[in-house]
Parts: C-alpha cells; sequence; structure tokens
C-alpha cells in the first residue's frame, strides 16, 4: 500500500493510529497553529503528489473546531495534488441537522456536506449515521458502515435465548431489527415524542419485554434522556435484565455517570468511533474497536474493491 497516506486530525488521533496499524502503513504526520488572530492552520507533513489520502476526523466537541480544522486538511491536500481525498469521519454529528421540521431552520447535515466537498473531499466513509437520508446529502460517492457486528461479537457471549433488542423510538427500530437478526433475538421499540434536545417522553414500547434480557440500542447516546426515560417505561413491563449498547458514546453532560449509576443496568456498550470522555467513567463500560473495520474499507476503497461485501463476512477479531 505504498501510495496510500493517512493523516489524522486532533479529534481522535488514538484511533487513526489503530487504523494505520491494521493497515501496515505510517500515520502521516499533521501540523496545526493558530494565528494570532486564531485562525487556524494546518500542514500536511508527508508526501502527498498523485497519492491516494485519506484523512481521519470525527466531528466530536469541540465540533466546529474540529470541522475547520478538516476542513483546512482536505484544501491541503487538493494543493498538494493528491489523487483522491477520502474523508474518513467515523461520527458525523451534523447528521442529526437532516430535516426542516420548523421554520427558518438550517440543515447543518446538507451544508457541511457541501463544505467538504467544496474544501476537496472526493469521497466519505462514515460509520452509523444518524438518518439515511444524511447519506443522499453528499455529492460525492459515501461508503456508509454500521457496527452491529461488533456489537453482535460482544454480546453473543451471554445466553441469547430471551433476549429482546429494543430501539428508543421507531426510527432507529430498523438498525434494532437487523441487530436483533445477527444475535437471534426479538425486537421492540419505543414510542418517543421530543420536545427539546434534552427533553423526550416515551408513552409506551412496542414489544415483548416481561422477563426477558433486554440490550437497549441506539445510534448514539449524548445526554442520555431518551435512554433514562426508556428505563423507566422498561421498568414498569418487568425485564429480567438490562444492557445497553450504542455505536457513539458521545456521554456529553455526565451522561455516562448517570446511567452507571441505574443499579439495574449491568454493562454500557459502545465503540471507538469517538474518544470516551476522560472524566467519565464507570466500571460497567464496555468499548469496543471499530479499527479493523474502517482499515478494511479503507484497504477496499484503495484497491476498487467492494465495501458492502465487508458485511457479508464475519467480523475480524
Amino acid at each position: 500500500m505504498r501510495d496510500i497516506a493517512v493523516f489524522s486530525g486532533s479529534a481522535h488521533p488514538e484511533l487513526a493510529a489503530e487504523v494505520c496499524t491494521h493497515l501496515g502503513v505510517p500515520l502521516s504526520p499533521v501540523r496545526a497553529s493558530r494565528f494570532a488572530n486564531d485562525c487556524l492552520e494546518v500542514q500536511l507533513l508527508a508526501n502527498c503528489r498523485e497519492r491516494d489520502v485519506f484523512l481521519v476526523q470525527p466531528l466530536v466537541k469541540p465540533v466546529q473546531e474540529h470541522l475547520v480544522e478538516l476542513l483546512l486538511m482536505c484544501d491541503a491536500a487538493r494543493g498538494a495534488s493528491a489523487s483522491r481525498i477520502t474523508v474518513v469521519m467515523p461520527h458525523y454529528s451534523y447528521a442529526r441537522s437532516d430535516k426542516k421540521d420548523a421554520p427558518r431552520i438550517s440543515m447543518g447535515g446538507r451544508l457541511v456536506a457541501d463544505l467538504l466537498v467544496a474544501a476537496g473531499a472526493s469521497r466519505v466513509l462514515a460509520m452509523t449515521l444518524h438518518a439515511p437520508q444524511v447519506h443522499g446529502f453528499f455529492s460525492v460517492p459515501v461508503d456508509h458502515l454500521h457496527a452491529l457486528r461488533e456489537l453482535a461479537s460482544h454480546f453473543r457471549q451471554y445466553d441469547l435465548s430471551r433476549t429482546t433488542v429494543v430501539s428508543p423510538d421507531l426510527g432507529n427500530a430498523k438498525e434494532a431489527a437487523a441487530f436483533a437478526r445477527l444475535i437471534g433475538a426479538q425486537v421492540a421499540a419505543g414510542a418517543k415524542q421530543r420536545f427539546a434536545d434534552d427533553r423526550v417522553r416515551i408513552s409506551s414500547v412496542i414489544g415483548e419485554i416481561a422477563g426477558r434480557d433486554v440490550i437497549v440500542l441506539d445510534d448514539e447516546i449524548a445526554k442520555g434522556s431518551t435512554v433514562l426515560e426508556l428505563l423507566d417505561r422498561l421498568r414498569e413491563l418487568g425485564p429480567r435484565s438490562i444492557r445497553v449498547a450504542c455505536t457513539h458514546g458521545l456521554f456529553a453532560a455526565g451522561a455516562l455517570k448517570r446511567l452507571g449509576e441505574q443499579p439495574d443496568v449491568l454493562e454500557i456498550v459502545c465503540t471507538n468511533t469517538v474518544p470516551v470522555p476522560a472524566e467519565e467513567h464507570t466500571d460497567k463500560l464496555r468499548v469496543l474497536s471499530i479499527a479493523p473495520a474502517l482499515a478494511e474499507a479503507v484497504r477496499r476503497i484503495h484497491n476498487g474493491e467492494s465495501v458492502s461485501a465487508l458485511f457479508d463476512a464475519p467480523p475480524t477479531e
């Protein structure tokens, strides 16, 4: 893989380094500095000319800083005559801004997609977008991975004969159903109404819960308000055990601590698409690596092979 160059922004360099380890290529250095007027400047410190360049940067807090850094990396790679620029974006935070559900509201998901393409991105590799339609916001090819196989491999260590996978809302029910098929479980979903970013109401849960081992599955957990509300409804139905799983463990505003303090939550499982906040800690947390899947997707993109075929093969151990 001589003609490949992988660079990382400052959002999650540990993940980029792990991806490079699986690829067997070095992580190329980046210099990011700031002018006296607070403007960022980015320099890629490795040759990009006619190379297949991959830029690894999840959009995590501070999102705007990391977004501008990523845009500057794209521009630097384009100016350095890269043959192709693939943005490896394990978490696309603006994907939540995907619909016009109020007057005069911006659609950040589409706007940021346009910005990335304008900056020079010729391809995007993403993981578990908030909604399928976000894929269509990009005018360049998007390879959309999911972490269901990694999560399924983890949960297969348990007895799953009486397991129900619960989606907090109907929007995530399709992903929950796919995960349930992978582990041979039943599926259920909550009837959710959102009033604000951190205020939701789940009126009921559709599916069999009583006396069953429940796995609550969501795409991301930020403040945890949805999961905590769902736990209240589940307790009314008498599950035998409860575990919580997600792809993106953002755990903002003490969410991980609050979830860890729930006595009936046995385990909280997420992947390393984003760095877990250093101040958060609970013995119940399990972080699974998606670096092997990202590395294999990068290899297939570079070699012109099918990325969708990734999901037909067993996960890499």
